[in-house]
């Protein structure tokens, strides 16, 4: 997990090397989030998300030499090359010297603070779950304070697991307020979705992969951001 932490672009370095592999800036879709959203939570490095891409579009491009094949359209298709590439990291890691060395974590205050100043005011605007945004905005405004503070030692990994938290209340909340209409459409849409792929996906996969698109949904809906320091804006 550490290795995920300290990178804050891990997102965006995953998009930019599938596009970049498959050859065109195709927009990553909601399953796509949902699943680099899974690698991140189970802490595969960014490092075997990387490998495996290219592992999986190597495999492609010599496949396709020999037949004709359909253009990859979704990261899910190098699911399973990415979970093959952990297990190599993980093995290759065995018996190595653990380090003591310090990292960064890579955040900086100032775009912290822009980050979970923009999460308040969305959850203080929300009119869905309005009890559970109002609890969760008073808290972030407590952690702002605190990093406003001179003599402030932000410790930005304890931050993140309260916000790990903080974000699990809330998609409990918005699941709660959602309609059974409304969740049944988003799951059937989930299912079309991850179709082209449950043969490239273990069911735990799926089943992940599943849960993480309906949040996503939900957030959409409500019109919430992910409170998750892993998604200050790079720009």
């Amino acid at each position: 997990m550490t290795a995920a932490f300290n990178y804050f672009n891990y997102f965006t370095e995953i998009e930019e090397r599938f596009q970049k592999r498959r050859g065109s800036l195709l927009l990553l879709s909601t399953l796509d989030w949902a699943l680099i959203e899974m690698w991140r939570e189970a802490g595969i490095p960014l490092e075997a998300v990387l490998r495996g891409i290219d592992i999986a579009f190597d495999r492609y491009e010599s496949r396709k030499q020999r037949a004709s094949l359909r253009r990859v359209n979704g990261l899910a298709w190098c699911a399973q090359s990415v979970l093959e590439a952990a297990e190599e990291l993980s093995e290759a890691a065995i018996g190595t010297k653990p380090t003591t060395e310090k990292t960064e974590s890579g955040f900086q205050r100032e775009r912290v603070i822009e980050h979970l100043n923009e999460c308040t005011r969305a959850l203080d605007a929300s009119t869905i779950a309005t009890a559970q945004c109002a609890e969760l905005a008073a808290f972030l405004q407590q952690e702002i304070e605190k990093l406003n503070a001179p003599d402030a030692t932000p410790d930005f990994e304890a931050l993140e697991r309260a916000l790990v938290v903080l974000e699990s209340r809330l998609f409990a909340a918005l699941e709660s307020s959602a309609t059974f209409d409304q969740i049944i459409a988003i799951k059937d849409q989930a299912a079309r979705e991850l179709a082209p792929y449950k043969s490239r996906m273990k069911s735990e996969q799926l089943k992940q992969v599943e849960n993480q698109f309906v949040h996503k949904k939900l957030l959409e809906l409500a019109g919430l951001p992910r409170l998750s320091l892993f998604y200050i804006r790079n720009d």
